[in-house]
Formats: C-alpha cells, structure tokens, sequence
C-alpha cells in the first residue's frame, strides 16, 4: 500500500464513526479530558479512550499532561493539510497507481466480443460506447476510406454493419461527406 493511500485510509477511518466526529467537534471548542468527553456524550471512559487512540493514530488530536490526567486537543492544521492535499488532486491520483484505469472497458469488450466479433450491441449507453469507441479505433484518424471499404471493415465486426456506422457517425467518430469516412482525430 502507498504511503498516501495508508495516510488517506487512516484519517478516513478515524472519521468514519459517529461518536469520533462528536469527540473532533467538542474538542473544536475547546481541549477535554476521557471524563468530560464521556460525561458530554454519554458514553463510557473506556469508549471515549478507544476512539481518542484512533484519532491519535491518525494525528488529529494530542493529549497533554494536566497534574493526574491527559487532556485532549484536536489538531486543526493535521486537518487542514490532509484537506489541502486531498483538493490538490495529485494525491489522490497517487494512491490507485496499480489501478487499471480501463478494467471496466476491457470487462465490456470481453463480454460482448467473442474472437474479434460482436455478440451485440448493447443497450446500456455507456458499454455501447465503448463497444462503438473500440471499432472506432480500429480507422486510422485522417485517413479516407470509400463507403464500400468501411462496411467491409464493419462487417469484421457484426452483420448489421449499417447500425455500426450510422453509430459512428452520429457520435462523431466517423465523418462523412461525399461518399468518402473519415475518422475523427480523437475518439472521445
């Protein structure tokens, strides 16, 4: 696991829990001690002290020696970082580096070609575009191709070549003018 992912999971989970958010907004107001916390949530010490050591964990709160006791103060600037780092985005883009960001794609074309044909076209918009964007991919961008050499190519594909095309060309993907397709320069 990524440091980032390891720190998001941690900050995560220690939020992740009712009685944790209550604990973080009291000690907003002001530092507490396991007794108070409990007295002002209802709860046992030993459940206040539970949750503190997952808040601790992930560095949002600090416990300071008072005579015989801890008090317990919430870290506002660990808050702040780890919010700043999650909106800057690049962070989170760090933590799904072993992700394979077209496994849903592939998941599709597995399912709905059987050795380079076209079971069906489906219904569901999005695998439809992504079954249509993978025959789309298969025209060179720029390159010009006659009506009679794109069914040819469509029919590799399935036999209802002319819904494959009129597909492709109402999202885009194939231009056509003057009897002659062209595919777009990016298929989107």
């Amino acid at each position: 696991m990524s440091e980032d992912l390891e720190t998001f999971v941690i900050f995560f989970k220690a939020l992740a829990d009712a009685n944790r958010l209550k604990i973080v907004g009291l000690l907003a107001r002001q530092p507490q001690s396991v007794e108070e916390l409990a007295a002002n949530l209802g709860v046992s010490s030993a459940t206040v002290s539970h949750h503190l050591q997952r808040l601790q964990a992930a560095d949002l709160v600090e416990a300071r020696v008072r005579q015989y006791y801890n008090v317990y103060a919430l870290r506002p600037m660990v808050m702040q970082t780890m919010l700043e780092r999650l909106l800057a985005g690049e962070h989170l883009a760090t933590v799904a580096p072993l992700v394979q960001p077209n496994a849903y794609a592939a998941r599709v074309l597995d399912e709905y070609f059987i050795h380079g044909k076209l079971r069906a076209l489906p219904s569901p918009i999005q695998k439809r575009e992504i079954v249509l964007r993978h025959i789309a991919e298969t025209f060179e961008p720029g390159k010009r191709y006659t009506e009679k050499r794109v069914h040819e190519m469509l029919k590799m594909f399935h036999s209802d070549w002319a819904t494959l095309r009129a597909e492709l060309v109402r999202l885009k993907w194939l231009a056509h003018a003057d009897g002659v397709y062209t595919r777009t320069a990016r298929v989107e």
